[in-house]
């Protein structure tokens, strides 16, 4: 059952779309490198559309009704995008759910030192990463500092090409022999994954030297450029991230390298989808959410009650409110849980089984299951749901694949999707194949990223 290369199939038209949509999700990746910067566009671009803050029409008291657009922020890091369908609420919801939080370094709370003439911020990884991936390589600084005074003062410094960048540093060849020696999960020690900043003293005229005049004159930068001071760290959340822009990949164009792709690639096409949608029979919802790469916990993860507190404010405002019609809602809805699966990778071939594997350019994603050691910790969706997505992408013309996250044995992975199956609701993991996940460049196929945005549109106008 070999499904066909997408990319034989596209006309004209077809590829115009497909490049116009490639273009402005290569921007977005580009623009946006943390879970805030990713919610504040999203929410422009959602306005644009003309979604309205849910708060607002909480607030003024304003029923809901089909054809109405609201949308929900939870500690700037989440975001529920909500389309009131023709049918009752308690029918059930087209949802789509993807993760925008991606494997980077975040700044410790005390995070400056000097030491050696240079002035370094020490780091603590987030997600699943490779030491090794982070070594002399360009690094940009992205986040907020939040000052005792209410102000939050927004931080990019590395992106723009007129920006200096950062830079963990690497062990010379010539002294590594002990380092070439170790696994390399050892190879770089991640407690030394601390970033470089500064490398010039300050000179103060007179007899009162700074004690640590690298550090000092890093302080006096931020303080001039950011009004920060050093205590600000403590109520900080900064970014460490790969500096520059997603680049389109290959002689033929027909990638795009990139940070962050999983899972920004199935946010942004969600995003698109729910936005491109006009009308729906069945109330379509968007979620981009955060802390899947650490277990979806915290406030702001999907294991937090936003999602189901935030359905239960739509449905009171379009006079749907009973918590049996919640409960309800929630198990009658059907859900693609929006996320990156392993593309087929033949330098590593022994680490997929082929015939269930996501190969590059053949469309759409869907994984059954996830998990790991005989399916553990995954949400396994049942026949009858892959049968009626199986209908909506061939009636819809959507190139789609299934697949496995590797060959058995091999390791595993986890989505957002057994928290939703929790509620009652079908649900399955779909997304987009990506090579070199969690590196710090991953690397996606347009023809995918393109059958996974018509993919969740038909999802949503079908299912």
């Amino acid at each position: 059952m070999e499904r066909p290369n997408a990319w034989k199939n596209y006309n004209d038209d077809a590829l115009a779309d497909l490049e116009r949509l490639c273009t402005d999700y290569r921007t977005f990746i580009s623009e946006n490198k943390t879970e805030r910067e990713c919610v504040t566009a999203s929410v422009k671009l959602a306005e644009a559309a003309g979604y309205v803050n849910l708060d607002t029409c909480i607030a003024e008291g304003r029923k809901l009704k089909a054809g109405d657009k609201v949308y929900a922020v939870n500690h700037n890091k989440t975001l529920m995008l909500v389309n009131m369908g023709e049918r009752p609420l308690e029918e059930g919801m087209n949802i789509l759910g993807a993760h925008i939080d991606s494997p980077r370094l975040d700044l410790k709370q005390n995070p400056l030192y000097e030491a050696g003439d240079m002035a370094y911020l020490d780091t603590h990884y987030y997600g699943g990463v490779k030491a090794y991936h982070w070594v002399a390589t360009p690094l940009a600084l992205h986040g907020v500092v939040c000052k005792k005074d209410g102000a939050t003062v927004n931080v990019v410094v590395g992106e723009d090409p007129a920006d200096p960048v950062f830079c963990i540093s690497d062990l010379l060849i010539h002294l590594a022999g002990d380092q070439m020696e170790k696994p390399a999960g050892k190879a770089v020690d991640h407690e030394n994954l601390d970033v470089i900043v500064a490398g010039r003293p300050v000179v103060i005229e007179g007899d009162d030297e700074a004690k640590e005049p690298v550090k000092q004159m890093f302080l006096d930068l931020i303080k001039s450029k950011f009004d920060i001071e050093e205590e600000d760290f403590l109520s900080a959340e900064l970014e460490v991230v790969p500096a520059g822009p997603a680049r389109e990949m290959g002689l033929d164009r027909s990638m795009i390298i990139g940070h962050g792709q999983d899972d920004r690639v199935c946010a942004y096409t969600s995003l698109a989808a729910q936005l491109a949608v006009e009308k729906v029979e069945r109330t379509s919802v968007t979620l981009l959410v955060d802390k899947e790469e650490i277990g979806s916990v915290g406030a702001s993860g999907m294991t937090s009650r936003f999602f189901e507190n935030t359905v239960a404010e739509v449905m009171a405002l379009a006079g749907e409110d009973s918590p049996l019609a919640l409960r309800r809602a929630l198990a009658n809805s059907r859900m693609l849980s929006s996320d990156v699966s392993a593309g087929f990778d033949n330098a590593y071939a022994d680490r997929f089984e082929k015939k269930n594997a996501a190969i590059m350019g053949h469309g759409l994603c869907f994984n059954k299951y996830t998990g790991s050691r005989g399916k553990g910790g995954s949400n396994d969706a049942d026949a009858e749901y892959i049968a009626l997505l199986r209908d909506i992408m061939d009636e819809a013309g959507v190139a789609f694949q299934t697949c496995e996250l590797g060959r058995i044995g091999a390791g595993g992975g986890g989505t957002i999707a057994y928290i939703l199956a929790e509620y009652g609701m079908d649900v399955i993991d779909s997304g987009v194949a990506v090579l070199s996940m969690h590196a710090l460049w991953e690397i996606t196929n347009k023809a995918d990223v393109y059958e996974a945005y018509k993919g969740y549109m038909a999802f949503i106008n079908r299912a």
